[in-house]
Formats: structure tokens, sequence, C-alpha cells
């Protein structure tokens, strides 16, 4: 499919282009690398036989996902890895603050622009590798910062009550839609806030100051836990456990010979 000529709904429908959620995307492409007997998670080293396999299962089962393990131990990095299983590029409605599905939109923006245009609706491309969306969780995150808020500017430039769904301003979660979301260090996150991740993680609704939004967002979460944070700042709290679908304990590396690998590969030297 030549994405340079597909520019709008009408095209994209002629195309035959389907739509699949995230995690069907990387479990269908990880499955072609398994198959072809390509890497999934190339140049990590000394998780081949431990890591990596359980990764591989998670993704299939079409889980978030937890990694567990103390400072150094490549969590991010394999997270930073999963972008490589995702489609080079995949549509979106155009202006969409959260990356609509033109074939199947949530927001209201997306929604409304598909009525009114149809099939002339323009559409533009996004590239994998902006579909990784970052965030270290510290003390002074708040809701609004990743979920939203209202934004009183907005209300005012566009005369329109505090009741009304388009005066709200969407956090990081709901703009990383369709995108691969990590949340590094989870246990610093204030347990108020983890607790406002349980409906975007089961029920597929977010809600902002009393608005209860019927978005189902399609994100792949990857969170990331050192255990020695469990007692010294912090803790999961339990349905957010239950949440998450898969935990995987990451290790330093076994031998000496693995370790000057990564030693090798990390070092910046002229």
């Amino acid at each position: 499919m030549k994405i340079e000529n597909i520019n709008t709904l009408g095209e994209l429908k002629a195309s035959g282009y389907k739509s699949n959620s995230i995690k069907e995307e990387l479990r269908t492409n990880l499955r072609a690398k398994i198959k072809s007997g390509e890497p999934a998670f190339e140049g990590v080293h000394g998780f081949e036989n431990t890591v990596i396999p359980e990764l591989e299962r998670a993704i299939l089962s079409r889980h978030n996902i937890n990694l567990l393990g103390l400072r150094g131990q490549a969590k991010t990095r394999l997270a930073r890895k999963m972008v490589d299983l995702l489609d080079e590029y995949i549509p979106f409605v155009t202006g969409s603050e959260i990356n609509d599905d033109p074939l199947n939109p949530i927001s209201r923006y997306a929604k409304d622009l598909i009525a009114i245009n149809g099939d002339a609706t323009p559409i533009s491309w996004l590239h994998r590798k902006d579909r990784f969306f970052e965030k270290l969780a510290t003390p002074d995150v708040t809701v609004a910062d990743l979920i939203g808020d209202i934004d009183p500017i907005k209300a005012a430039n566009l005369k329109l009550s505090y009741a009304d769904d388009r005066v709200i301003h969407f956090g990081m979660i709901p703009r990383a839609n369709r995108c691969i979301f990590v949340i590094n260090e989870l246990p610093d996150l204030q347990a108020r806030i983890q607790v406002a991740l349980f409906n975007i993680l089961q029920e597929g609704d977010i809600q902002i100051r009393g608005f209860k939004l019927r978005m189902p967002l399609d994100l792949q979460f990857v969170f990331t836990a050192n255990p020695e944070d469990y007692t010294n700042r912090g803790n999961i709290v339990t349905p957010l456990k239950d949440r998450i679908g898969s935990q995987i304990l990451t290790h330093y590396p076994e031998t000496v010979k693995i370790a000057r690998t990564i030693t090798e590969q990390e070092a910046k030297l002229d």
C-alpha cells in the first residue's frame, strides 16, 4: 500500500485497509518475526532464554506489561524496542489530538469532521517512531498531566460553558492513543494517581472533572518498577496489579562475557 496516494477517507477505504488494535498489531508482527527466525529484540543481551520469551508471551497474550527489576537492567530499552514491532505507518484523522482511527473514530472532533466531509475527510499518516510515549513517575505528577483537565482558556475562546466536553484539554495518555505508553518507576506514582488509571486499563473510559467520556483508548501500557522502591517510596496498588496482565522479572548479566558485550555496546569511545 503506497501511503502517498492515500490522503482521504474514501481513498483509504478503496485501498482495502483494515484497522487493528495496537495489541493485535504487535502480536501479528511478532508472530511474523518468530516465523521468519528474525530476533524481535535485537541488541538486548543476556535475556534470550529468560526475559525475552516471557515478554513475547505477554505480547502474544495482548497483555499490558510490568517490567520489574533493579536499575540498569534494560527495562526501558526493552519497552523502546517494542516500537519495532509496530506497523511502519498507520492512518489518522488529520488534526485529531488523539490519533483517531479514520475507520473507527472516538473523539468528538473526528466524528464531527467525518459527518461533515464523509469520504473527503483528510487523513494523515503516523510513523511508528512517533508512537512511543514515556513518562517518569514522580510525586508531582497529577491526574491533569496524565489524563486531562478543563481548559478555561479554550472555554473562553470558544464561548462554551464548562458543561461542554469541548472545553477538555487531553493529557498525555489520551494523546498517546494507538501508541505504546511507558510509565517508568510506577511505585513512585501516588496511589490516587494510580487509581485514576483503573478505568483506562479495564473499562475503556476516562473521567475528567465530572465528565465521564466513553472513549475506548487503544493503548499498549508498559510499566517499569524497581522492587527496592516498594519500601523506600511507595507501592503498586493491588487493583492496578490485577489489571496489568503480565509481570516480568529482569536481571543483571549472568556471565562476565555478557557483561563485557553490553559494556562494549554502550561505551561511547572516540
